[in-house]
């Protein structure tokens, strides 16, 4: 395809490298690479700290080049803390200045491709679509305003319900949306969205760091005489981490051979950290976060690999991205959630299923996964890689979208050429 004839794209997503996202700059780069000119508009880095990374500076816009991708950073006021109000102004911020530049001073596109959450990034491309006639793709990773719910982050009714209705609005108008499960899907479609216009794309993992040699065994599990429950990620209110806390207390004793560790950070962190002193768990550890080029590492290390979400309707039908760093890690995976992450672990052969914040069950799984030999254990783990590679891969995900993307594209063409 000549450069004339590529289609000029525009992916917006308001987190982008150096920030951790689930579509970085290896997905901006496979587009190129799949035939379009892609541009990235994003802010500041400053997740998941709340501050603007080293050799940034906060200014209304930044152009630069970063691994082989043009990327456009816009200002936003930086916060990712307990704070509700400095997280309105953080997406609030963010929508003002996509807004305007997308409306007023971008080069015109033949498609937008936005990442939603937050939902102010899809009504920023909406209202884009409306003067520029651009047509959209909206890919949904949370369902809004379920997970603000969840997660505590709103508890009022009035505002859940005026954010449930800017969903929907904005769902209705967008030419695709890109649902990240079976489950999203169903609901997207229960909330107006017309079934026609919704396709499901699973999450893939960061092969690039996942398929790498995973390197020496961490030092902090050099006791191999452990069996370790690994779980790497962000510990919020969401993962209900206590429930694991709690399961750890009942194999403490009858097998003290067993050890929960926790890799990585969150807004529960401390509080979970200190509740484990509390109580003495001398199972547990918490391991502070690490670069997303060592994780393979830890995870190649552990025994067994722990999803963990509290109980609650919307992650029926959500489907954690770890599950599929463990899967392709060649990991037994203890799935603790419900519903299409479950389905996933289930049709991959790949480890043991309990519900969500039961303890028992969970404490039960660990002990029957520990008294496994190590054949049994290869064996799951070698399922989950192969589920992974046929089924969930980069490959195929990103051609999906590349596949969506070409259409809508092509549909402004036909209707720029009439």
């Amino acid at each position: 395809m000549s450069a004339a004839a590529r289609p000029r794209l525009i992916f917006v997503s308001q987190w982008y490298d150096p920030e951790p996202n689930v579509r970085g700059a290896a997905f901006a780069r496979r587009l190129g690479e799949l035939g379009f000119d892609v541009e990235v508009v994003t802010g500041f880095p400053n997740y998941p700290g709340g501050k603007v990374y080293g050799g940034y500076r906060i200014r209304p816009i930044l152009k630069e080049m970063r691994d082989g991708v043009a990327v456009t950073r816009l200002a936003l006021y930086p916060s990712h803390d307990a704070s509700r109000l400095g997280r309105i102004l953080n997406f609030v911020s963010f929508f003002l200045s996509a807004t305007l530049y997308l409306t007023l001073f971008a080069r015109r596109a033949d498609v937008i491709c936005a990442y939603h959450p937050p939902i102010t990034v899809g009504v920023a491309t909406v209202v884009t679509r409306f003067f520029r006639r651009t047509p959209v793709l909206l890919e949904v990773q949370d369902m809004w305003p379920d997970t603000l719910r969840a997660t505590g982050m709103i508890n009022s009714g009035s505002v859940l319900g005026m954010i449930d209705a800017v969903c929907r609005w904005t769902w209705r108008r967008v030419d695709h949306v890109v649902a990240q499960s079976d489950g999203f899907r169903r609901l997207l479609i229960e909330r107006g969205a017309p079934p026609e216009k919704i396709s499901v794309i699973h999450n893939w993992a960061d092969e690039d760091a996942m398929y790498a040699p995973p390197g020496p065994r961490p030092e902090a599990f050099g006791d191999t005489g452990k069996f370790r429950v690994l779980f790497a990620g962000n510990m919020g209110l969401a993962q209900a981490i206590d429930s694991a806390l709690d399961a750890a207390a009942l194999v403490a004793e009858s097998n003290p051979h067993i050890e929960f560790c926790f890799l990585g950070y969150g807004l529960e962190t401390e509080r979970l950290k200190a509740r484990a002193q509390r109580e003495g768990l001398a199972n547990v550890r918490f391991l502070p976060r690490v670069p997303a080029a060592e994780v393979g590492a830890w995870l190649a290390a552990a025994d067994v690999l722990l999803v963990h979400l509290k109980d609650d309707p919307l992650f029926d039908v959500t489907v954690p991205s770890k599950t599929q760093a463990y899967l392709i890690a060649g990991k037994p995976v203890l799935m603790a959630v419900s519903g299409d992450a479950a389905e996933l672990v289930r049709q991959a052969g790949a480890g043991l299923i309990v519900p969500p914040e039961d303890p028992q069950a969970l404490a039960g799984a660990v002990v029957q996964l520990a008294s496994l030999d190590p054949a049994e254990l290869a064996t799951l783990g070698a399922n989950g890689r192969a589920f992974y590679e046929r089924e969930l891969s980069f490959d195929k995900g990103t051609r999906a979208f590349a596949a969506i993307l070409s259409e809508l594209a092509g549909r402004r063409a036909g209707a720029a050429g009439n």
